[in-house]
């Protein structure tokens, strides 16, 4: 089976890539969770079966990041270009900005690769991802009637913090509230947005951190996942999908995220952050529904070994 799976070349057609693409490429800056649409897309597609082509599949989600990462760089180039100058000792503040980043990645790539694969297997099913998606959207409305709402009626330029003003001490809870969303269904960029608020940000600006956050947040995921995939002899992606539908994943992806990052920004700054828990207490509640009716699989990637005893019958099994 496995065999039959690794040479077959039409597994993700070069549309369900773009499909995956811009779900992808929406969702991943949006505080709406990316892996539950993905959960959604790739198993509506037929993508989640056989274990072997879902761990490729899975992989592939992750290295589409990369577009979102372009799209930032391409976005947010002058603030790039300033932290480059900072780090080169031309700009202070853009020095102050890359220390700040810094600081709060790295809580998340010491723990992101401690605890990847115990995460995947005890968190990576129906309960904790939909659980997820449940709490976040509460805690979404709560944080936007309680710090957001009252300085947005404020009509108070001076209420909240610039993004340059930002204290070692706030990028380090950031940091430590980013890796929350290690838990699947809970979202990188709503947890980081959440923490930017609560740490004084203006919702604009917790917005801006949480997207430069992700250059090396999304990068660092994006090199760790693909050099697991490429040492798997069953499921590597670029076997079981191929190099087209990869690069037009991620092309499609980096014009959505530059739609998405534009579209978020001015939308947090007139609405806030209420729509978005609605609209994540919906997701579960489809995505449960869906769970329960066997279109959707939320379980972990199985091993090969555990795909070939499901398929041995008693007298074979040892």
């Amino acid at each position: 089976m496995l065999a039959t799976v690794a040479t077959d070349p039409t597994l993700v057609t070069w549309w369900q890539a773009a499909i995956l693409g811009v779900v992808e490429g929406i969702t991943e800056y949006l505080p709406v969770s990316s892996t539950g649409h993905l959960i959604i897309a790739s198993a509506l597609m037929g993508l989640d079966e056989p274990p072997a082509q879902k761990a490729a599949v899975d992989a592939f989600n992750i290295v589409i990041q990369g577009g979102a990462i372009l799209a930032v760089l391409g976005l947010y180039r002058n603030r790039v270009a300033q932290m480059i100058r900072g780090i080169c000792g031309q700009d202070a503040i853009g020095l102050r900005l890359a220390i700040n980043l810094v600081i709060a990645f790295l809580p998340a790539a010491v723990l992101g690769v401690l605890f990847d694969d115990a995460i995947e297997a005890r968190l990576f099913h129906a309960g904790p991802v939909l659980g997820a998606l449940l709490v976040g959207g509460v805690l979404m409305i709560g944080i936007d009637r309680w710090k957001i709402r009252p300085q947005r009626q404020a009509d108070d330029k001076t209420v909240g913090v610039d993004i340059q003003n930002l204290t070692w001490k706030a990028a380090v809870f950031i940091g430590f509230m980013q890796c929350v969303a290690m838990w699947p269904g809970t979202s990188r960029s709503m947890m980081t947005i959440v923490a930017g608020v609560l740490v004084g940000l203006k919702p604009k600006q917790a917005a801006e951190f949480s997207f430069l956050l992700g250059l090396p947040t999304l990068g660092g995921a994006c090199v760790y996942k693909l050099g697991k995939n490429l040492m798997s002899e069953d499921s590597n992606m670029f076997e079981l999908i191929g190099i087209v539908p990869i690069v037009v994943g991620i092309l499609v992806a980096t014009v959505a995220a530059a739609l998405a990052v534009k579209w978020l920004v001015e939308f947090l700054t007139k609405h806030g952050l209420t729509v978005f828990g609605i609209y994540r207490i919906a997701l579960a509640i489809v995505l449960g529904l869906l769970w329960q009716a066997g279109v959707v699989n939320i379980t972990p990637d199985a091993a090969p070994e555990d795909e070939i005893l499901e398929n041995q019958t008693p007298e074979q099994l040892p």
